[in-house]
């Protein structure tokens, strides 16, 4: 598990609580058409659903719970990637507005899918 920092808030705790308040802040920038709020619904769910269980995962009871909890975090963080995509894809805002929030998904998808296969070794 993630090494505690001397405020007892972990780095990636933090990443994943500022890409969930950057999902808030890019899903209000959508346009306000069928298209956006759609997508933007989709996004929000997923984007601030993989903080909140990664959360979850932290509160683990075992180390299966510990992994379940973690794939969950990596489905969301997934999904969220893709609605960035289709955003980009669809051109619903400028590419500067979500560029940088697209990067950190994927980083976040690297680190937790790292972890997972690393939970898994240690099984």
């Amino acid at each position: 598990m993630m090494t505690v920092t001397n405020s007892g808030i972990t780095n990636l705790t933090d990443r994943m609580l500022d890409f969930a308040a950057a999902t808030i802040k890019l899903v209000n920038r959508l346009p306000r058409t069928t298209t956006g709020r759609h997508i933007g619904a989709q996004f929000l769910r997923a984007g601030t659903s993989a903080a909140a269980n990664y959360e979850e995962a932290c509160a683990a009871e075992s180390r299966a719970d510990f992994l379940h909890k973690l794939q969950i975090v990596l489905k969301e963080l997934r999904e969220s990637r893709f609605w960035l995509r289709l955003v980009d894809r669809a051109e619903l805002i400028p590419e500067s507005e979500y560029q940088s929030l697209l990067k950190e998904s994927q980083e976040l998808c690297n680190i937790i899918g790292k972890s997972i296969v690393t939970t898994r070794a240690k099984a």
